[in-house]
């Protein structure tokens, strides 16, 4: 299995450390301008749990790790250049 965690490492937007920090998840949140409904609406989960996760009272863990990783590498709207509209 070690070829997989270094393949997901690989992919990390926050340098292959392990685990989601509750500032890391706020932070994520807040620049694609999202509400913990949102936000736990994008990701199947409850906002309870996006909300556990800030707080730090759990952490993201398997699938939920990984779709965050994915939000992480989408742009904000207003990370967008002016050639980047759709």
């Amino acid at each position: 299995m070690e070829g997989r965690e270094d393949d997901e490492r690989a992919g990390d937007p926050r340098g292959g450390r392990a685990g989601w920090t509750p500032a890391e998840v706020l932070a994520l949140r807040r620049r694609l301008g999202l509400s913990q409904a949102a936000m736990a609406r994008r990701l199947g989960v409850r906002q309870q749990t996006v909300s556990d996760w800030e707080t730090g009272l759990h952490r993201p863990r398997g699938p939920s790790a990984r779709l965050l990783r994915l939000l992480a590498e989408e742009r904000a709207p207003y990370d967008a250049g002016p050639g980047d509209a759709p």
